[in-house]
Parts: structure tokens; C-alpha cells; sequence
């Protein structure tokens, strides 16, 4: 980082000037103010001198004949021509600008001028929180039903004019909620999400339609957040973009040298080259730090070579010294490449301020200014406004907007107050009319001229492919498209060799398994049912395995929206890529999985056989993939697209014709199997397997004593199919009577299937091109149902109502008073926290321990605010965690004191931390949030109606009266960071207050408005620590001392700030640095001067100062003597004699009753999981519909249960969700604050779920046990099993998951994995006769004894009746008639026949009793059933021992056993 921050004379800046720029530069009214110029090496040095070296050897390669290019939307290279004498690189760039005009490649800029602007959204319907309740009130449906005829609208911006030129900077300011965002989407054309846009608004001689259908790439909105794919490198991900927007005119340059080229020069130019082969990342994937990202967010937008870029608050989160850093790198940009740069900046410092050429401040939805930056703060001053103290000017500008912040000269009566008074008076002033002047010169000249607009549209499609359409916004053609993107899909993969090894060990395990459990499966009848079991099975697991790429699939949509609208590619070129990428992927995978299980189960050893059993896996794995992944494009939200995918399961898995044959469905419901693709591949698996299959007969009728002797022309097969006189069953003839398939159907199956494959992946295709947003909620602050408090939409940006007087603005200014006077009747602190040389040191694996405390010393007195501050990386949190006692890993050294005596046993109850992440329960009200803690952490002994009214006060002093009722998860930025701090103050903190950057995120209005609460209670004795960065100079005032860290943990600075932070620039100028300006900002000094930011260095050691200077040894002797007082005054004596302040059964009570409000507030999920019950009992219930009391019938009530007992898996994946979230809130901000035990938390948890999963249970089990056909006599058991002990047991199952999965997708992953078994092994697909040395798992799977008690009860001891197909047909010996024949058989082993008196053609059933079928064929007894209660009683005893064993084991017990799995730092 620069250590001068004086404007600069120009060196890169206009590095094209004095060429003709472009098209749109002639005679361009080009006004260039005072706008601080940047050294284009000021980011990398190292990596300009290496880029300079690569432009010289290009150079002397061009003197030799070669000629080289660099394309942006106004400059290309075509040959570098090295000057005499040392290179340079501006020269350098006026060279290849002439280069270009010599190869006639036409360059374009663009500005943008409007006029009258004004933008209407839509407005917010209902301002109160949703409940379960709330869905079923009739006035809701109504004012639902009245806001889709009539939505509301709004005006959001309106009354605003002015230009942006090319080469020109423009900051907008305002405060959130004015419509800064609004403003920077219209102007960048993105106008989808508006209900109109009025007005004029012109890119030069082009309409905002043109830009979108034609050239929407050289207009770029960038969100704050920076979302790219976390496993690219930034290498990567730069030239792709650079590749995707490449021009056909390189004059002779390949178009891999381009890119090479254009990645080396962005790297270079924005301080990349050192981390081009780093990941860029994500929350989970360790890549580039946030300041990095931030810089390629805007190397990419410059690599696809966008003439205007507008940039939404993207200093988010950043310090200032990389937040200018930042700012720097786009004036580089603006000025290299003459593009258009409009900014929005909530907190900008002076040194960013100054890189700007104009300033926009809007001033609830008005045009408060537009015009030069450098005569902005003038131009208010006049007006009567004042700066503070060393007021940054956009500080200034800022405050100027809000009625509590400005401040006006003594004197002045007449003042503009109101947004509409501010916009009447710029209108009226000389700088308005200068604006409509700027405004009229550039639209005479720019502006409605169809030769100037012709000769940007020839530039434009100079550019374009050959084979591209000429009106497409698109530069490359859809075969080069489809190259990039697929190369990207193939490097996103091998960035991700984890997930893709992961998926191959799955299928590898399954077939594994699957395999040995249908181990060499005979060539007799006994296994025909398991043959189809396999098969089955083989597609299904092929075909689910795509699900789980739906939250993949989400995750990735807003990278791809933003490539669509910056013109990268067709959106369904990434899906189309997606899709053949993933061709050998599968081919692979599918090979292992069906070589495995083809070869372990014994299937039929021909080669034709295997081909087309590997033919149709393939295909249909391929199919479902397109299915899967059509649903994710359909559907604009996750939630739809997994519930639609999960009921299509459950249709597709049922209408298979396994399950059910299609002879037994119902003619209402048969019609799916025609539409059901997985259908067609099973009846060619099946055909294909039995065609060459006669299997011996497993049970010959009759057989045993007394028919030894009988020949085989006398018995016949049970199995269907069978015919007289037949030791062996035809395979073709089984499948055609059982399952009505035949397989000389194969090819035309094969050809349905491609049809639908087709099919799937052109609506995949669509989908992808037209349905690319995300589901976006507009952001309104939401009420308790019923309470009194007045709604009103939250300033979120464009949500506030310009003409509204924002809640946000309302008593703030009452707060400090409140807070005064509610601190000063507290009893005064005089306990003093001291630290001494405090190391802190962690294990990495595979590398030596890293220092990242290093001798820290100091203390924390009452009364003052003391700001801890640093560069990022400094161990600013680090440190703060360290004294709070929040840190399990590492080691700690040193000393921490309390009045030099040692800390109370319960030091963390008597401090209060407020974390930079606002982690709340989502749905609580602000009132409930601060009264949870009050309750949990106040001793017992304070009555509760003390709690409730110290809760008021807590309200009133945090400026929060007006949003009691208001859920927190709705409140905006700066009101959810009170609610933090007020959630910390209820708990009555007797000590400190430490806060984790209370300011970041905040607009400098609400940081101050913070820091002024902050100070207010540091005034009445409360003593405070607070980590900041990024503080104007008036925030920084409002700080007593500080202590400076720079990067590994080291003291630079600890003391008194002094009056205007004289003391600390003192002290830094006495030691050799450089002077602070009178107007520069003390905090941006001192990172500066000790050499913060990720570029810069300092040529002094300021630790080295700091260890030998007399302020250090100052501290020393003043902790010194704040020990020795502090011994002799009895020790700060523990409050809580137990590890929390209340019992663990009010623990428990008070956090079942917040888990019972925030389920009752979150009616989608309830909905999801009773509509789930719901539509799964109907369709299970309707699919077996009175199934007969025959063989078949019998069966189908057996799948009817099994399907009912498959709806636990969405169910338990459902639940986990919440059982994760509300856990990350104790472990992030309430565990570490001792409020309550987390035994007491789980055990709520687990109570929480029972009563709705009962209900939901209760609701499956009435649309689906009469509805199938059972008898009510039988349904009391059947109601005890199904609707009570099976919801205990997927309950307890799902949270004992949970308990040990870091977060919900790996809990899900788990669920599958371990629930696989259980179905596997409970005797359904594979019967226990046939289990072989598997049937210890099927005695461990309680679905065993689910299953056999449901099954067993509700058809136990029943007659049957058998269909007609499942008759036998036998002849006797000569002379005997079927009953003499059969009798001895029929009372051995069961039977009937119809026809006892004929002496031929004997019709026999073989089963008469439903204990006798269910006992030959699936092992359930009905005399178990009681047996199996008490076994799935244990089984849910057991389950729930596991929820509390695991989360201790994996979350609560430090250094866990698999440390992998040890993720407590989550986001909330």
C-alpha cells in the first residue's frame, strides 16, 4: 500500500490518452476533476517487472516478425513496438493502441445518460410473521388473493438526471433503504425485478432494449457478494472468462495466446500473480483471502472486457487498508481500459473518496447531488451543513441525509430538510444546472445519432465468431461455448476430487453389498423373486444417486445468472455441458457398479446378456440424471424442486411393476407406468435376465411322506408359470404371467428410453436458458401476529419508502440518554481486567505450530472504550477469544487477572460477548430474544418480573422499543447488531463487554450511531473491549485507548488515543514515521504507517519500537500497579455456585417453549413434513387400493407397509435441518456464554419433534390403512405401531445422525448410507430364507420388526383365496380323484383345492392360511407382534442414548475422536 496518500500525478491514468479512444470519444465533453491517480504497480511490483519482461520479449518477437494482440472493449495489442531505453509500460500501451487503429479494429466505449428517472417496485403485502395458524385465516387467503388482482407499488428512485462518461468514476452514496442498489441495478440495464422504470436512460446512441437483446456484455452489475466456483483457481476462472468473450479480431494472435495474455495482464494488474494457482473458495473450501476475491470478482468483469460496470457495496467485510486497495485496482481498470465505473460504498475512508470523478447522494429515494466529487462537501457547506471532526466527506455526504446525524451552522434558519426540499435545492443551484448541462452536451452529441450507433454495432460484430448470429449478445459461438464450458465442468471436477471419489466409493460399497447379500442366487424358483430384487434395485440406485446434486445444482445458479447476463455463454450450454461431461463419468461408475453386482449375484453369463443389462443401467442412469436435473432448472426454489424430486421417487420406485405388478393396479393410477421410464428399463432387465432361465423348481406339489414314489407327471411347480409333468419354470413365461413383460418389447424399450432421455435433457435445456434466477423475498421487517407495534417495510435498501420517516431513524437519539440514565441507578464498576504476556500458539497438520498471540499485554478499566485494532489477520478475534476464555484448540500462555487476583470461576457469566455474526434464533422476537437470555443467564434468585423489567430497560437503552415484537431474523443490519449487544446487556454482565467488529456491514450513520451507544455505556462505568476495522476518524474518536496488533499476534501500539488521536500520531511521528495531514484519518494512518493491506510493507519494525519505547514500559508499571491495589481488596467472587444460573428443568422448559414458537413461526416446514405424510399415505394407499386376499394381494400389503415405512427418509432428512440449526446457535453464540446445558438442549430438541411427528404419523396412517383395505378390527395395533413408535423411532434415528453430521448435506449423505441397510436386510427385498450368512443384519435391522409387526397383525390369521394365475393345474395317478390324491399333502402342508372331486386337471392352491404364506416367504410371524413392540421400544431407547452419546462425542467433547467431523465454526 502507497504510504502517500496525496493525489498523484497521472501514470497509467488515460493510458490511451491523446489517441483517438474510441468511437464514442470524439469531442468528448471529458471533464477531469482532482481525482487521485494510481501507479499501475502499486498492486504487485513483482508482478509488473515479470509482465514488463513478458511485453518486451513480445516486443522484440514483433520486431521479428511476429505480431501479438490484447482486446479489451478499447484496447487490443497487435504488436508492441519496444522503444529505445528502459520499457515502459504506459508507452507500452500507447503503442498497442496504434497497433490497433493500424489493423483497423475498431475499439468502443460506452456512457450512460439519463434523464427523469424513476423506478416503481412492489411493495411488501404483509408485515406480520407467518405461523401455522396464519395459513388457514380466512383474512390471509383474502388480502393474498387481493394483493396478486392488485399488488401494491411504489415509487423507490424518482427525479433523477445526469452522465457517466467513459474513463469516469461515480460513487453513489446514501444510507441503506435510500435506493443506492436500485440505482446501480437500473443504470447497469438489470431491470427484470422492478415493476416499471420510467424516464430516459441512454448508452450513447443505444436504447436500454438494444443493450439487452444485443449487447447486454458490455453492461456488468456485480453484486456485493463475490460467488464464483470455489474449486476453479483464480487462473481459472479469469480465463474462462476472457475466453468466452474473446474477439474474432486478434490481428494474427491464436486465441489461446489471448487468453494467456489477457490472464497475465489482469493477474498482474490486480495484485493475482501470486495466488494464480489458489482454489478461490468458498465458506468450505480454504481459497483466496476475502480482499483477493473481491479483486478477481473484478478481474472477471474486466476479462469479459464490459464497457460500463457498476459495483454494489463490495467494501463489504473488507478493512479500509484493502478496501483501498480495492478501489485502487478499478481506478487502474477505469483508466487503462476507459470503461464507465459506477460505485456504491457505505463506509468510505478520504483516501477511496479521492479516486472518484463524481458522487451521486440520494437521499431517500431523491437525487440529493450529482456532480464533480471534489465540490460535493463544498456545495452542503454552503447549503449550512457542517463536517464533525475530522469527518471523512463521505461521511459528510452521508450524514448530511439523515435528520439525526447532520449537523447545521449556527445561524442558518433557512435549510433544506426533507429528501424533496434536498433535490428541489440541487435542481435550483449552479452545480444542478452545470449537471443539465454535462447532461444536454453529451446527449447532443452522443445521443440519438444513428451513424455513431451503426459504428458501435460494426465494432460489436467485428468482434463476434464467424458463426455467431449477428444480433446475438453473445461473442462465441455455441460449439465454443460448449468447449470452455465443458474444460471448466472438468477442472470444477478435478478441483473436487473428494466428491467425485465419494460417489464412486458409493456405488462401488452398494454393489459390494447388494452383491454379497443376493450372493450367487440359484437357478431355481426360490430365487426368482430375488433376481427381480436385484434388478430392480440396480436402476433405482443408478437412478437416486442424481438427488443429491440438486443443492449443487442451486448453488451454482447465481454464477451462472451472472455469466447469462454478462453475455458468457447460453445458460443451457452449462447444462448441456454438465450432461456430457457427466456421460463418461457415468459409463464408468456404471461399468464398476454393474460388473460387480452382474458377476456377484450370478446373473446370466452370456456376453448378449450383459451388454444389454449394462445397455439399459447406463441409459437409465443418463435418463434419471436429466430428470433429476430438469426438476433443479424448473423450479425457481430449492425447497419446490427437492419435494417435487421426492414425491417422482416415490411414483417412479412404485409404478416399476416390482412392487406392483401391473396386472394388480388400479386402473386409475396405471397410467404412470407409461410415463415412468424406469418401467420400460425394468421389463427389458427382466426379460433379458429370464428369457434363458428355467429354473428347477424349488417346491414341488405334492411332496414329502407318502408321495416318494409319485413320477413327475403327477406333481406340479407352486410358481406361476408352471406347467404339468415340469421339474422347472420357464423364465419368459414367469414374467409374462407375474409382470405382464415379454422381452421382445427390448428395443422398443431401449428406443422409449432414448426418447425420454431426449426428452428430459431438451426440458433440462429450456429450463436452464429461461429459468436462471433464484427465489428472492423481498426483505420486510415482519411483526408478531397480534402485536401492536406499527409495520412498516424495513429499509433494506430499495425496500424503505421514500417518503417515509424510517423506524430506523426513530429513537436512536433517545437511546444514549436511556441508556445514561438506566446505567447511572446501576451500582459504579471498579474491577479491572488485565492480561500479561499472553502467547497463543496452534497445531497444523503437516506443518510446525503457528504463533498467533505473541506477548500481548494490557488491561480493560471501567469507564472506557477501548478499541483493539489490526490489519486482517492480525489476531484482532483471535485475541478477543483468548481473553473471553472461547477457545478449546491450541495452546494459551500468560496471565489473565481480574484486580490482579485470578478469574472467577464463572467469568464467562460475568462478561458479556457480542460476536460479529448476528447468530439468532430467526423467528424469536426481539423482546424473547433479550428475555431467553435474562431468564437463562440472571441467577434464579432474581424474581421473573425483575427479569421483565431490567428486559424493558435493556429495550429502551438499544433503541429497540419500537422493535420488540419485530423478528429478529427480518430486522435489518444495524438493528440486529443491537438486539446482540441488548441480548449481552440482559444478562446483566458484571465485568466487560467484549464486541467482535460491532460496526461491520453498517452504513457509517448506523457504525456511528453504534459506537455513540457504545460510548454512552462506557461513560457510566461499563467497561469495554471491541475489535474494529475500518473506522472513520469520528468513530475513532469516540475510543479511549487501543491496543494495535500487526500480523502474527505482535504489540504495536497500547494506550491512550489522546484528544483528535494526538497521542497515537505522536507517537508513531516521533518514531520515524512519516507525518499524518491534517485532514487524513488517524486510523488509516497508523495501518498505513505499520504497513497493513495485503501488498504493502513498512521499512521499520513497529514491534521493535514498541518493546523498547517508554510507552511499553508505561503499560508494564500500570498493570503493575493495578495488580498490587488490586490485592489487597478481597477477591471478584463467583456469582453462580453451579456451572449455569438456573435448573436444568427451567433450562429445558424455557427451550422447549422457544422451539415450540419457532416451529409454530416456520409453517413451510411444518406444512412440508404433514403434506408429505399426507400425499405419501393417499398415494400408497390408492396405488394398493383394496388389495385382494389372494397371493399377489398379500404381497401388495406387504409393499404398502414397506413403501409407508420409506417415507421416514424425507421425513428424517426434513428434521435434521432444524436440529442443525438451532445447534449451531448454541455452539456459536450461547454455549460459550454458559446460558443453559446442552443436555437440557437436546433434550428439548428431541421433545420439540415428537408431538408433530405424531400428527404426521396420524395423518398417514388414516389416508392409508382403510384405503388399502386392511380390517379395522386389526387397526388399534396398527395405529400404536405406525402412528406413535414409528415416528419415535425415525425421530430419535434422524437427530442421532444429526448429532454427529457437521451440517444437514452430510447429514443426509449419512441417513442414506445407514438407512440402506436397514432396508436392505429386513426381509423385504431379499426374503430371510435367502439371506444366507446376512441374516445376523436382518435380526440388527429394526425395520425387521416394524415391518413383521404391521404386517403380522393386520393380515395374520386369515384365509386366502388364490387369484386364477396362482392356481396350479396337476393330474393324479389313474384312478384316484384330486382330494384322495392331495389329502395328506394339503393337511401336511396347507392348500385348497376348487375342484376335489375331478380325476384330472386338479386346480390347486398351495396356500389356504395367511400365516402359513407370510411364514414360508417372509419369515413374520403373527404371534410376535407384542415381541416386536418391545423390540422397537428398545430400538428407540437406544436411538435416543445415541443423540446424547454422539453430541458429546462429536460436538461437546474436545478433541474428537474423528476430527474431520469437528466443524463448530459454522456459519449461521
Amino acid at each position: 500500500m502507497d504510504s502517500d496518500p496525496l493525489p498523484r500525478a497521472p501514470s497509467a491514468s488515460r493510458a490511451v490518452s491523446g489517441e483517438p479512444q474510441s468511437i464514442a470519444g470524439d469531442n468528448m465533453p471529458h471533464r477531469i476533476h482532482n481525482v487521485s491517480r494510481v501507479d499501475i504497480d502499486s498492486l504487485d511490483p513483482v508482478g509488473v517487472q515479470e509482465l514488463r519482461r513478458t511485453l518486451s520479449r513480445k516486443s522484440a518477437a514483433h520486431e521479428a516478425g511476429t505480431r501479438s494482440s490484447f482486446a479489451s472493449s478499447n484496447v487490443t495489442l497487435t504488436g508492441i513496438t519496444a522503444g529505445k531505453g528502459p520499457f515502459d509500460f504506459e508507452k507500452t500501451l500507447r503503442a498497442i493502441v496504434r497497433k490497433r487503429d493500424e489493423a483497423q479494429i475498431q475499439p468502443r466505449t460506452l456512457g450512460v445518460v439519463f434523464r427523469d428517472l424513476e423506478v416503481v417496485g412492489l411493495g411488501a403485502t404483509n408485515a406480520y410473521q407467518p405461523t401455522l395458524g396464519s395459513l388457514f385465516s380466512y383474512k390471509n387467503v383474502l388480502d393474498g388473493i387481493q394483493a396478486a388482482r392488485h399488488p401494491p407499488v411504489r415509487s423507490i428512485i424518482s427525479g433523477f438526471e445526469g452522465v457517466v462518461q467513459p474513463g469516469q468514476m461515480l460513487l453513489v452514496l446514501g444510507r441503506p433503504g435510500s435506493g443506492c442498489t436500485t440505482f446501480l441495478k437500473t443504470l447497469a440495464n438489470m431491470r427484470d425485478e422492478y415493476h416499471a422504470v420510467n424516464g430516459e436512460v441512454h448508452y450513447d446512441s443505444l436504447s436500454p432494449s438494444d443493450i439487452e437483446k444485443h449487447y447486454r456484455g458490455d453492461v456488468q452489475y456485480c453484486p456485493e457478494d463475490d460467488v464464483h466456483f470455489p474449486t476453479l483457481t483464480v487462473e481459472q476462472t479469469l480465463e474462462f472468462a476472457a475466453k468466452t468473450r474473446t474477439p474474432r479480431s486478434r490481428a494474427g494472435e491464436t486465441r489461446k495466446a489471448y487468453n494467456g495474455l489477457m490472464t497475465d495482464i489482469l493477474t498482474t494488474l490486480f495484485g493475482l500473480r501470486h495466488a494464480r494457482k489458489t482454489p478461490v473458495g468458498d465458506a468450505a473450501v480454504r481459497g483466496v483471502s476475502g480482499g483477493e476475491k473481491k479483486r478477481v470478482s473484478i478481474a472477471e468483469s474486466f476479462a469479459t472486457r464490459s464497457c460500463i460496470g457498476a459495483w454494489d457495496n463490495s467494501t463489504r467485510g473488507l478493512d479500509s487498508s484493502t478496501a483501498l486497495e480495492y478501489v485502487r485496482a478499478l481506478r487502474i481498470a477505469t483508466d487503462t481500459f476507459n470503461v464507465t465505473t459506477i460505485v456504491s460504498i457505505y463506509q468510505a475512508g478520504e483516501s477511496l473518496y479521492r479516486h472518484f470523478d463524481k458522487v451521486c447522494l440520494i437521499y431517500e429515494g431523491k437525487m440529493a447531488y450529482f456532480g464533480p466529487a471534489d465540490q460535493a462537501k463544498q456545495y452542503f457547506m454552503d447549503m449550512g451543513y457542517e463536517p464533525a471532526n475530522r469527518q471523512t466527506t463521505a461521511d459528510f455526504l452521508v450524514s448530511v441525509t439523515d435528520p439525526r446525524g447532520r449537523i447545521s451552522r449556527p445561524g442558518v434558519l433557512t435549510l433544506p430538510r426533507t429528501a424533496d426540499e434536498f433535490a428541489e435545492h440541487f435542481k435550483r443551484s449552479p452545480l444542478g444546472a452545470a449537471n443539465r448541462e454535462d447532461r444536454e452536451l453529451y446527449m447532443s452529441q452522443f445521443v440519438g445519432k444513428p451513424k455513431r450507433a451503426s459504428a458501435y454495432i460494426e465494432s460489436a460484430q467485428a468482434e463476434q465468431a464467424k458463426h455467431v448470429r449477428r444480433a446475438s449478445p453473445y461473442m462465441t459461438s455455441i460449439p465454443m461455448q460448449a468447449r470452455a464450458v465443458m474444460l471448466r465442468r472438468v477442472q470444477i471436477l478435478r478441483g473436487n476430487k473428494l466428491a467425485v471419489g465419494l460417489n464412486l466409493f458409493s456405488f462401488v460399497f452398494q454393489a459390494l453389498i447388494v452383491g454379497s447379500v443376493f450372493l450367487k442366487a440359484p437357478e431355481a424358483t426360490s430365487a426368482y423373486f430375488s433376481r427381480g430384487g436385484v434388478l430392480f434395485f440396480a436402476l433405482l440406485f443408478a437412478a437416486l444417486t442424481t438427488m443429491a446434486e440438486i443443492p449443487a445444482l442451486y448453488a451454482q445458479r447465481p454464477i451462472v445468472h451472472r455469466h447469462k447476463v454478462g453475455a458468457l455463454y447460453h445458460p443451457f450450454v452449462e447444462a448441456l455441458a454438465l450432461t456430457l461431461v457427466d456421460v463418461p463419468i457415468t459409463f464408468a461408475t456404471s461399468i464398476v457398479f454393474g460388473i460387480i453386482l452382474y458377476f456377484m449375484v450370478g446373473l446370466q453369463r452370456s456376453a448378449g446378456q450383459f451388454f444389454i443389462f449394462y445397455l439399459f443401467l447406463f441409459t437409465m442412469s443418463i435418463t434419471m440424471k436429466a430428470w433429476f436435473r430438469a426438476i433443479a432448472a424448473a423450479f425457481k426454489s430449492e425447497a419446490s424442486a427437492t419435494t417435487v424430486a421426492g414425491i417422482s421417487i416415490l411414483a417412479l420406485s412404485i409404478y416399476t411393476g416390482y412392487s406392483i405388478p401391473k396386472p394388480s393396479m388400479i386402473g386409475a393410477m396405471r397410467w404412470i407406468t407409461y410415463i415412468n421410464p424406469l418401467r420400460y428399463g425394468f421389463e427389458a432387465l427382466l426379460t433379458n435376465e429370464f428369457r434363458t432361465l428355467n429354473g428347477k423348481c424349488s417346491t414341488l406339489v405334492p411332496q414329502g411322506p407318502g408321495y416318494e414314489n409319485v413320477s413327475l407327471e403327477n406333481q406340479v411347480c407352486t410358481t406361476v408359470g408352471s406347467q404339468p409333468g415340469e421339474s422347472f419354470v420357464n423364465g419368459s413365461r414367469f414374467a409374462e404371467l407375474s409382470y405382464g413383460f415379454s422381452f421382445s418389447h427390448t428395443w422398443m424399450n431401449f428406443g422409449i428410453l432414448i426418447a425420454f432421455a431426449v426428452g428430459f435433457i431438451s426440458f433440462l435445456l429450456i429450463f436452464s436458458e429461461f429459468n436462471t434466477s433464484v427465489a428472492n423475498e423481498t426483505p420486510v421487517v415482519l411483526y408478531k401476529q397480534g402485536s401492536k407495534s406499527a409495520p412498516s417495510a424495513r429499509p433494506d435498501d430499495e425496500e424503505a419508502l421514500p417518503n417515509e420517516k424510517s423506524l430506523l431513524q426513530s429513537s436512536n437519539s433517545d437511546a444514549t440518554t436511556e441508556a445514561s440514565k438506566e446505567l447511572a441507578s446501576q451500582p459504579p464498576m471498579t474491577d479491572i481486567f488485565s492480561w500479561q504476556q499472553i502467547n497463543y500458539t496452534v497445531p497444523i497438520s503437516g506443518e510446525d505450530d503457528r504463533k498467533l498471540l505473541s506477548d500481548v499485554t494490557g488491561y480493560v478499566a471501567p469507564g472506557k472504550l477501548t478499541a483493539l485494532m489490526g490489519e486482517s489477520g492480525a489476531g484482532k478475534t483471535t485475541l478477543l477469544n483468548v481473553l473471553a476464555q472461547r477457545v478449546d484448540t491450541g495452546v494459551v500462555s500468560g496471565d489473565m487477572f481480574v484486580n490482579g487476583q485470578a478469574l472467577p470461576r464463572d467469568f464467562q457469566s460475568q462478561t458479556g460477548y457480542c460476536q460479529q455474526m448476528d447468530t439468532h434464533m430467526p423467528t424469536a422476537t426481539v423482546r424473547e430474544a433479550l428475555l431467553f437470555s435474562a431468564k437463562l443467564r440472571q441467577p434464579s434468585s432474581v424474581p421473573l418480573a425483575e427479569k421483565e423489567a431490567y428486559v424493558e430497560k435493556c429495550l429502551r437503552m438499544c433503541g429497540l422499543e419500537a422493535y420488540g415484537d419485530a423478528a429478529v431474523g427480518s430486522l435489518g443490519i444495524e438493528h440486529r447488531k443491537r438486539t446482540t449487544i441488548g441480548v449481552e446487556l440482559a444478562s446483566k454482565p458484571k465485568l466487560l463487554l467484549f464486541l467482535d467488529e460491532p460496526t461491520s456491514g453498517l452504513d457509517s450513520q448506523s457504525a456511528w450511531s453504534i459506537m455513540s451507544f457504545l460510548r454512552s455505556l462506557a461513560d457510566n462505568g461499563q467497561a469495554i473491549l471491541c475489535t474494529i476495522h475500518q473506522p472513520s476518524a469520528e468513530l475513532f474518536q469516540v475510543f479511549d485507548r487501543m491496543l494495535l496488533l500487526r500480523k502474527g499476534g505482535q504489540t504495536v501500539y497500547f494506550g491512550d488515543l489522546g484528544k483528535n488521536a494526538t497521542t497515537l500520531i505522536n507517537y508513531f511521528e516521533r518514531n520515524g514515521s512519516r507525518e499524518c495531514l491534517p485532514d487524513e484519518n488517524p486510523a488509516e494512518f497508523m495501518l498505513d504507517v505499520i504497513g497493513a493491506g495485503a501488498t504493502a510493507t513498512s521499512a521499520i519494525n513497529w514491534h521493535d519500537v514498541w518493546s523498547s519505547s517508554e510507552e511499553s514500559k508505561r503499560l508494564q508499571r500500570e498493570v503493575d500497579d493495578i495488580h498490587t491495589k488490586g490485592r489487597n481488596r478481597p477477591p471478584v467472587e463467583a456469582t453462580l455456585h453451579s456451572e449455569f444460573a438456573t435448573s436444568w428443568l427451567n433450562q429445558t422448559a424455557l427451550l422447549f417453549r422457544r422451539n415450540l414458537e419457532a416451529y409454530w413461526r416456520d409453517p413451510t416446514y411444518l406444512m412440508a413434513k404433514l403434506v408429505l405424510n399426507v400425499v405419501g399415505g393417499l398415494f400408497i394407499g390408492f396405488t394398493f387400493y383394496k388389495s385382494k386376499d389372494t397371493q399377489q394381494g398379500t404381497q401388495n400389503k406387504l409393499f404398502a407397509i414397506f413403501m409407508a415405512t420409506i417415507l421416514s427418509v424425507p421425513l428424517s432428512n426434513q428434521l435434521q435441518v432444524p436440529f442443525i440449526a438451532t445447534r449451531s446457535i448454541y455452539e456459536i453464540r450461547e454455549r460459550p456464554s454458559r446460558m443453559y446445558s446442552w443436555t437440557a438442549l437436546v433434550t428439548s430438541q428431541l421433545l420439540i419433534e415428537l408431538p408433530w411427528n405424531i400428527l404426521g404419523s396420524t395423518l398417514l396412517y388414516f389416508c392409508w390403512f382403510w384405503t388399502v383395505g386392511f380390517s379395522s378390527s386389526r387397526a388399534g395395533y396398527t395405529y400404536l405401531v405406525l402412528g406413535i413408535i414409528y415416528p419415535l423411532y425415525y425421530t430419535t434415528i434422524g437427530q442421532a445422525v444429526a448429532a454427529m453430521s457437521p451440517n444437514a448435506e452430510i447429514a443426509a449423505l449419512l441417513f442414506s448410507f445407514l438407512f440402506s441397510f436397514v432396508i436392505m436386510f429386513n426381509g423385504v427385498l431379499q426374503p430371510f430364507s435367502q439371506l444366507g450368512w446376512w441374516r445376523w443384519m436382518y435380526r440388527l435391522s429394526p425395520y425387521t420388526y416394524l415391518i413383521e409387526g404391521l404386517l403380522g397383525q393386520a393380515i395374520g390369521r386369515q384365509d386366502l383365496q388364490c387369484a386364477p394365475v396362482e392356481f396350479v393345474t396337476l393330474n393324479p395317478p389313474s384312478g384316484q380323484t384330486c382330494r384322495q390324491y392331495l389329502d395328506a399333502f394339503m393337511s401336511a402342508a396347507g392348500g385348497y383345492l376348487t375342484n376335489p372331486d375331478a380325476s384330472s386337471d386338479c386346480q390347486f392352491c398351495s396356500v389356504r392360511s395367511s400365516d402359513q404364506f407370510l411364514a414360508l416367504n417372509f419369515n413374520i410371524f403373527y404371534d410376535h407382534r407384542w415381541r416386536n413392540v418391545g423390540f422397537m421400544l428398545a430400538f428407540v431407547i437406544f436411538n435416543t442414548v445415541c443423540i446424547y452419546l454422539l453430541t458429546y462425542l462429536f460436538r461437546i467433547r474436545t478433541g474428537s475422536l474423528l476430527p474431520s467431523f469437528k466443524r463448530s465454526a459454522k456459519k449461521a
